[in-house]
Parts: C-alpha cells; sequence; structure tokens
C-alpha cells in the first residue's frame, strides 16, 4: 500500500488470511533492516499454518505495526488495514511492477 510519501505498508491479503484461518502470532521485522525484494522477513502464524512474509520492494523497514503484537487477530478481521511494517523504498519505481490489492484478488478469484 503506497502511503505517497515514499513508504509502502506491507500485510497480508485478504485470500492469505482466509487461507490461513486464525492468526496467533506475528513475527515483524527490526527497524532500520535493509531489505530485499522477495526476502522473507517476516513470520505470521495461524491456527493452521506458519508462513513467512516476503518484501515486495527493496528498501529499509522504518516502522513496525506495534498494535498487532497483542492483537495479531486484527489481521484477519481487516487484512488491508492490518498492516505489519512499512518499507521506505530504495526505487519507488520497483512499486510499478506491483499488484494492486484489487488485482491480486482477481487473480486469486
Amino acid at each position: 500500500n503506497d502511503l505517497g510519501d515514499g513508504t509502502f505498508a506491507v500485510g497480508i491479503s485478504d485470500h492469505a488470511q482466509e487461507a490461513l484461518g486464525d492468526i496467533v502470532f506475528l513475527e515483524s521485522p527490526d527497524v532500520g533492516r535493509q531489505v530485499q525484494p522477495e526476502e522473507a522477513v517476516a513470520v505470521v502464524e495461524s491456527v493452521k499454518a506458519a508462513s513467512d512474509i516476503y518484501a515486495p520492494i527493496a528498501g529499509e523497514v522504518v516502522e513496525i505495526n506495534d498494535a498487532l503484537a497483542d492483537t495479531p487477530e486484527a489481521v484477519n478481521g481487516d487484512p488491508y488495514g492490518s498492516w505489519m511494517f512499512k518499507i521506505k523504498a530504495a526505487n519507488a519505481a520497483d512499486v510499478e511492477a506491483l499488484l494492486s490489492a484489487a488485482d491480486y484478488d482477481a487473480q486469486n478469484a
């Protein structure tokens, strides 16, 4: 999710949260961590499985959503509103290759 200031909120899709089931734990990356596209940087655990969360773009982790540490189940109720961490893009042009939430949902319908 492009926040319009060179940072991007990262989370999971509605499709992913539905497939995972009830989310019980989130492991976030450290603020300041430099990440590369497709690098595993976080973990989401549900009653069914644990899954890696991959960085969609290169950049620096600038913020984590501390509220999700206490209420990881919020991702099930509002996956697009419950971002996990924010990345400051190393190259904003990388974002052009990403799918919007609507396009992603259409592919997985």
